[in-house]
C-alpha cells in the first residue's frame, strides 16, 4: 500500500483504523524547530470524533505520543515518529464485511487487490481514522510555516447544497461550526440532523486559503503547487474533486474574464483578480492561494442498500451498522488544512534549495 508522501518532507502514515495504535513518521524536518505540543493537541481537538451530534459517538482523546524526533521541543534532525493509541473500537460491527462489501467504501477493491488478507474492522487503513496522523504531521508543518509568514485557513463552504455566505478571509479555527455566515451554518446543521435522522448522509465542500506563500513555489508539469496540494488532499478518504481558484468556472469565461490583470501595490506585483488561484504554471505567484475540496456523502448509512454476497455471487440487501458521521465535512476542515500545510511545506524546502 502506497501511504508516503513528499519530495523534500518525507511522511509515512501506518496502522489501521482499529489496530492497537495509528502514527505517522516524517523525514526531512530540519533541526532546531519548535514543536508546540499544547497548540498541536488544540489542532487535533477539531478533528477528533465523538465531541457534537454532527459527528460520529465514537470517542478517541487522539493524543499523540512523540516516540522519536523531538528533544525539548525542538526537532532533532532525526525521523520524527508519533502515534495516537485506538482506545475505542468496536471490530464486531464489521464482522459481515467478509462477505459483504458495503456501496461506497472500498471494501469490494481491497478484496480485488489484497485477497481476504486486509483488515476490515472500521475500513482498516482506508479509514478516515487514518487522517489523524495526518493531521500530527500537518499541524507541525502549519507551526513552522507560521513562523515564515504563511497562513492557512478554511472553512465549510457548503454541504447538502446550502452555501456559506461571505469571504474567507481569516482562521475560523476558533469556531466549532466554520462558517462565514452562521445562519448559513444553521441551515447546515438542519440538514445533517435531517439526514441522521434518515439514516442517510451528505456531503459537501471545503474551501482552503493560503496566505503569504512567496512568488516562486512549486515547479511545471508535474511538480507543480496544485499536483503537490491535491496530491496530498485526495489523501483524505471521501475527497472527490479540488478545484483551484475558479475552478471550473473559468470553463464558461473569456480569456478577458479570466486573466488576472498585473498591478503593483506598494513596490510588490500583484494580481488585481485572483481567478488563478494564487497559481501560474504550477508555480506560487505571490497571492493567496486558493482551492475548495468536494467530498462524498458518508458512504456507511443506516438505510438498506443493495450488495452482493462474495461467497454465493447472489445479491442481498445490507444495512451498515456502528458509528458513522451523518456528514464527514466539519471534521474535514482541519485535515484539510493538513494536507495542505504539508504540500505547502514540501514545496517551500525545495524553494530554500533552490535559492541557496
Amino acid at each position: 500500500m502506497s501511504s508516503t508522501y513528499g519530495e523534500n518532507l518525507h511522511l509515512t502514515i501506518f496502522g489501521q483504523s482499529h489496530s492497537p495504535a495509528i502514527g505517522v513518521t516524517v523525514e526531512g524536518i530540519p533541526a532546531g524547530e519548535k514543536v508546540d505540543l499544547d497548540e498541536l493537541q488544540r489542532f487535533l481537538n477539531r478533528r477528533a470524533p465523538g465531541k457534537n451530534v454532527w459527528s460520529t459517538p465514537r470517542k478517541e482523546a487522539d493524543a499523540p505520543e512523540i516516540l522519536s524526533g523531538l528533544v525539548n521541543g525542538y526537532t532533532c534532525g532525526a525521523p520524527l515518529t508519533a502515534i495516537i493509541r485506538n482506545t475505542n473500537t468496536r471490530s464486531q460491527d464489521y464482522a459481515n464485511l467478509a462477505v459483504t462489501p458495503r456501496p461506497g467504501h472500498a471494501d469490494y477493491t481491497a478484496e480485488v487487490k489484497y485477497g481476504g488478507y486486509q483488515d476490515r474492522a472500521g475500513g482498516g487503513h482506508f479509514s478516515g481514522r487514518l487522517t489523524a496522523p495526518l493531521c500530527i504531521a500537518g499541524g507541525i508543518c502549519l507551526q513552522i510555516l507560521a513562523r515564515e509568514g504563511i497562513t492557512l485557513v478554511s472553512r465549510i463552504a457548503s454541504i447538502a447544497g446550502i452555501t456559506d455566505e461571505g469571504e474567507l478571509t481569516g482562521s475560523l479555527a476558533g469556531k466549532e461550526f466554520p462558517v462565514v455566515s452562521d445562519a448559513r451554518g444553521e441551515e447546515m446543521r438542519e440538514a445533517i440532523a435531517a439526514a441522521r435522522e434518515a439514516g442517510d448522509s451528505v456531503g459537501g465542500v471545503i474551501e482552503c486559503a493560503i496566505f503569504g506563500a512567496p512568488a516562486g513555489l512549486g515547479d511545471p508539469m508535474f511538480g507543480g503547487m496544485e499536483n503537490r496540494i491535491a496530491s496530498a488532499v485526495f489523501g483524505i478518504p471521501a475527497v472527490k474533486g479540488v478545484e483551484f481558484g475558479a475552478g471550473f468556472g473559468v470553463a464558461s469565461l473569456r480569456g478577458s474574464e479570466d486573466n488576472d490583470a498585473f498591478t503593483v501595490e506598494n513596490g510588490k506585483i500583484i494580481t488585481e483578480t485572483n481567478h488563478c488561484g494564487g497559481i501560474l504554471g504550477g508555480i506560487s505567484n505571490g497571492m493567496p492561494i486558493v482551492f475548495r475540496a468536494a467530498f462524498k456523502p458518508t458512504p456507511s448509512i443506516a438505510r438498506e442498500q443493495q450488495s452482493v454476497n462474495l461467497q454465493t455471487m447472489v445479491p442481498e440487501k445490507m444495512a451498515v451498522t456502528g458509528r458513522h458521521d451523518p456528514c464527514i465535512v466539519p471534521r474535514a476542515v482541519p485535515c484539510v488544512e493538513a494536507a495542505a500545510a504539508i504540500a505547502v511545506y514540501d514545496a517551500y524546502l525545495s524553494r530554500k534549495k533552490e535559492m541557496r
